[in-house]
């Protein structure tokens, strides 16, 4: 994914030019080897979230808590840390800071003592109703001790008046509002919520008898899970540890059905290829949006060129359909660091080429068609194509794999306000093309992007999935979208971590 970025005067971060993931999260029950196979399944979704990383388990006498910030890959291969998260159950988190500071005491999952015992929350998405809660909450007498919205599910379980650490649960998320996929730790359970219209995914499986829930089956499928089924939207799955060893496993709809929306950005960006979202496979969708994207705006030219990696199975698609030959043009170096210190403009500018490289032995004199998977601001394409040109290509051309994206995210997508969004700054396609300096630009249009997932165009009475980017059809509402964005920082810990 391109183009969201900070200003160039300010310090560069490579990673900030992107559509950030929302998070994901991970969650076993009963294994001996539970802290483990959770830091590997939080490995195989570290695509979902790169800030931080965090841990809690249970060993029948306490919860243990390993939080930190970075990747997963930094801390959770040392044994050492491993060793701090004994027991037979645990769940961890990946995080993107959509909202709340990233800083330490955000980090999830997050851990309370409550009148019901411990309980461990984690959580992937947004609560479109967080803030307004959070505000009654405090003039109630909470206190809060982070500014992440996962914080108000504790204190709502916490006022709940229900005897049952399950029923206190239910009882909170029925008050929540918005797009999640949300795992829960007590003593004896693993818990396991989606969302009423099913924005964000989650999926059930089972290793060795044992109950896992992830955000994608990647993370099943590093650790040799079988995959069982969704967790069905609007659904919560209570599974519990009996006396005599068992695991059992209940199902509730605690809310009105609702017809299902998985976010269409799951298989434009989001999840990663080889996982399988809602029942279908996310390579072979993005390979069909490039066959779409070729048939809807075609062209001629000698050689196909993907944006990596968003842009290469759709890149494959375009090429295959057609005919162009398809060839890595943009070699990425995946061995960038999040950061680097740049004093001056001048080295600044090298920006881009830091991330990609053009290999000028297959662009030079050719006829490029580059293919990504989407724009936001365009600031990434604009650099992309005059390193292109710089590698000597004759004409630079670009398809996107998706359609233009007008209004923001409130679902857990970290996106700029809508007169920040490139298709909201220019009157036409001719002015972005200018401003992007390509020699002609196209997107996927939505029919072509619904029919790339469902293999059906998109109806506008009952649409299958949640797309209020592309169309401004938001599928919930917006309670606290007018509000200030920096309600009840911490300002005594801002700088604490």
């Amino acid at each position: 994914m391109t183009d969201i970025s900070r200003d160039d005067t300010q310090l560069m971060s490579l990673d900030d030019d992107t559509l950030h993931e929302e998070c994901g999260v991970f969650g076993i029950l009963g294994h001996t080897d539970a802290a483990t196979l959770t830091a590997l399944g939080l490995h195989a979704l570290q695509h979902r979230g790169q800030e931080a990383a965090g841990i809690v388990s249970y060993d029948g006498r306490q919860f243990c808590s390993e939080r930190r910030m970075g990747l997963v890959g930094d801390h959770y291969t040392n044994p050492a840390t491993l060793a701090q998260l004994p027991g037979d159950r645990a769940i961890g988190h990946v995080r993107y800071s959509t909202t709340g500071d990233t800083v330490l005491r955000n980090v999830q999952p997050l851990l309370a003592e409550l009148e019901v015992g411990g309980i461990a929350i984690a959580h992937n998405g947004n609560f479109t109703n967080g803030l307004t809660l959070r505000r009654q909450l405090i003039a109630d007498g909470a206190i809060c001790q982070s500014n992440s919205d996962t914080e108000v599910v504790l204190h709502l379980i916490a006022r709940s008046r229900h005897a049952s650490s399950s029923d206190r649960f239910i009882d909170a998320i029925r008050q929540m509002e918005g797009g999640y996929a949300m795992l829960a730790l007590t003593r004896t359970k693993l818990i396991a919520a989606r969302d009423p219209i099913g924005i964000r995914p989650l999926v059930m499986g089972e290793l060795d008898g044992k109950p896992i829930f992830a955000s994608e089956t990647c993370a099943l499928d590093i650790i040799g899970a079988k995959f069982i089924r969704d967790v069905e939207n609007g659904e919560v799955v209570v599974c519990e540890i009996q006396p005599d060893g068992s695991i059992s496993i209940d199902a509730f709809k605690p809310q009105a059905p609702k017809q299902e929306r998985l976010c269409l950005f799951e298989y434009v960006y989001f999840a990663r290829p080889d996982s399988v979202v809602g029942g279908r496979n996310v390579y072979t969708a993005r390979k069909n949006m490039g066959i779409n994207l070729a048939k809807e705006a075609p062209l001629e030219a000698d050689v196909v060129v993907p944006v990596p990696d968003g842009g290469t199975p759709a890149a494959i698609g375009f090429a295959q359909a057609s005919g162009i030959p398809f060839e890595l043009g943009i070699i990425r170096n995946h061995y960038v660091g999040r950061t680097f210190i740049e004093p001056t403009q001048s080295i600044r500018a090298f920006g881009v080429k830091l991330k990609h490289s053009a290999n000028r032995a297959v662009i030079e004199g050719k006829r490029v068609v580059l293919i990504d998977d989407s724009i936001v601001r365009g600031t990434t394409s604009v650099k992309i194509v005059q390193m292109i040109r710089d590698a000597g290509a004759s004409e630079v051309h670009i398809r996107v794999a998706s359609p233009m994206i007008f209004h923001p995210d409130f679902y857990g997508i970290d996106t700029p306000d809508a007169d920040k969004l490139l298709a909201n700054q220019y009157a036409d396609l001719d002015a972005m093309c200018r401003y992007i300096g390509a020699d002609s630009l196209a997107f996927l249009s939505i029919d072509g992007l619904y029919k790339a997932v469902s293999g059906q165009p998109r109806d506008s009475r009952t649409p299958l999935f949640t797309d209020h980017y592309f169309t401004g059809d938001y599928p919930t509402r917006l309670l606290d979208k007018d509000g200030p964005s920096n309600v009840h920082k911490l300002s005594l810990l801002a700088n604490n971590g």
